[in-house]
This record gives structure tokens, C-alpha cells and sequence, in this order.
């Protein structure tokens, strides 16, 4: 946080580069940075880079899969992403940002989206993505408008250090994920 690519709307990237070795190099880049350190999600501009793509998810599949898993999220590179909510329910949900280490909020988010876009080999693919995928695919594309977490709360009352989260929050947050 401070850097100003991240407060700052990326840029598309062009059709013709998607297969690019720049490119390329980048998502696998922004993979590596992701599991390094230990994130469900990492947006360009979080490595300082102004361009609209975005890498989220927990384990490899062939194919974009059900979007709807709570506990699961496949592998996906989204560049030029476009979002739609799917009605207007909204859950508050615990969020945290590789670019704010440590610190945890409640954020409200459509808990159902339609997320249209191109992957890395440049094809176009659209799908709906509920609960936690949706939650992932929102927090991700809002870093490439240069928006961060906190920015979507509509209280800073629940902004908390990780520390007490874990001692606080997570085992009531555990509690009502096993109660759904």
C-alpha cells in the first residue's frame, strides 16, 4: 500500500499480446508470488504493474470448473475481466490483501457474478461464480480500478490487526461458514 499503481485504474491489454513472452512470464510470475505468499489471489498492479489481469484460485484444473465451492477454487489467469453482479444479495465477508499485510476487515460483496474475460491463451470465457470464488473475483478486479478492501467497507469498526482476528474473529467467522 502507498504505491501508486495500485490507486491508479490499469490498463487493458491488447488481444495481440496476451500470448506475448512478456506477458506470459508475468501471470506465471504473479502465480509464483501468489503461493509464495500464501494468497488466493493477485492482481497486477499488486507487482506494479498497470495492466487488467489477475490470477486467483487454490488448485490446478483443465477447465474453468464450478465457480460455486466455498471451500475450493480452481486456477484461473482472468485478463480483461468484466464483472456483473447476479441479483442484489450481498454477504459481508472477511477480507485481507497482500498489499495490506496483517489486517483484516468486513466487506460486503454480491455473493452471485458473471465474470467475462480472456485467458492467457487469449480464448474468451464466461462464467458465474458464487460464494467464495465471487468474493476472490471481486476483491481481484477491484485492484485493477485502484481500489482496495477497506475502500469497500461500509464501516472501519471491524478493520483489525491479524493477530486479533485469529483471536477474536475467526472461530465465530469458522462457526457461521460450517453453519451455511
Amino acid at each position: 500500500m502507498g504505491h501508486p499503481v495500485l490507486r491508479t485504474k490499469a490498463l487493458p491489454i491488447p488481444a495481440g499480446e496476451i500470448g506475448s513472452v512478456r506477458i506470459q512470464q508475468l501471470i506465471d510470475d504473479m502465480f509464483d508470488t501468489m503461493r509464495e505468499y500464501s494468497g488466493i489471489g493477485l492482481a497486477a498492479p499488486q507487482v506494479h504493474e498497470s495492466l487488467r489481469v489477475f490470477v486467483a484460485g487454490m488448485r490446478k484444473v483443465d477447465a474453468i470448473a464450478d465457480m460455486s465451492d466455498d471451500g475450493e477454487m480452481p486456477l484461473v489467469a482472468l485478463i480483461n475481466p468484466e464483472l456483473a453482479p447476479i441479483g442484489k444479495h450481498a454477504e459481508d465477508g472477511w477480507e485481507g490483501c497482500l498489499s495490506i499485510p496483517d489486517i483484516r476487515g468486513l466487506v460486503p460483496r454480491a455473493t452471485e457474478i458473471r465474470v467475462r474475460a480472456l485467458d492467457r491463451t487469449g480464448q474468451r470465457v464466461e462464467f458465474v461464480a458464487k460464494g467464495f470464488p465471487a468474493r476472490v473475483i471481486q476483491h481481484e478486479y477491484d485492484h485493477l480500478d485502484g481500489i482496495l478492501f477497506f475502500d469497500r467497507m461500509p464501516s472501519l469498526a471491524s478493520l483489525t490487526f491479524m493477530d486479533e482476528y485469529q483471536r477474536y474473529w475467526r472461530e465465530e467467522d469458522e462457526e457461521e461458514t460450517e453453519d451455511q
